[in-house]
């Protein structure tokens, strides 16, 4: 019996050269909770979606930024830990170009702009119907072991 993943789409991330990232969503309360579906993932590259709900829209009526820049990190972790090692965000930032609106469907597609030792870049272009609307950039770094909370 197999049951369906909240985050990975059918048929994405299988193989055991993809158990980090699978992990990594299966634990991803974050990402699950805004609807993303992640549909593509390979080495350096990870495409997916999710749709603007009315709690995501601000006093302007469209999507509150915080929204699409967390879609857009998510996508930006698919890629940069795609490789099967453990990597975080070093840096990133957003350029919104235009707005989204409640219903809109908000593809995302990331991939490796450079790699070098343990660090990288990674271009994550947020589109609506095949029109950009943000563009991320982020530099991630690969760490060797998963970071522990304190708190804990």
């Amino acid at each position: 019996m197999s049951t369906e993943h909240p985050i990975l789409a059918p048929g994405v991330a299988e193989g055991p050269a993809f158990t980090h990232v699978r992990s990594m969503f299966d634990d991803d309360r974050a990402t699950a909770e805004i609807g993303a579906r992640i549909t593509a993932l390979d080495v350096g590259r990870c495409e997916g979606h999710f749709t603007i709900r009315p709690e995501m829209c601000n006093g302007h009526g469209t999507a509150q930024g915080g929204y699409l820049y967390m879609f857009a990190d998510s996508i930006f972790a698919g890629v940069c830990n795609s490789g099967g090692d453990l990597a975080v965000a070093a840096h990133n930032s957003i350029h919104y170009i235009a707005p989204a609106f409640e219903g809109d469907v908000v593809d995302g597609v990331g991939v490796t702009r450079q790699a070098w030792g343990r660090n990288g870049v990674v271009d994550v272009t947020l589109s609506i119907k095949g029109k950009p609307i943000a563009e991320f950039r982020g530099t991630y770094r690969v760490l060797p072991a998963k970071p522990q909370n304190r708190n804990k």
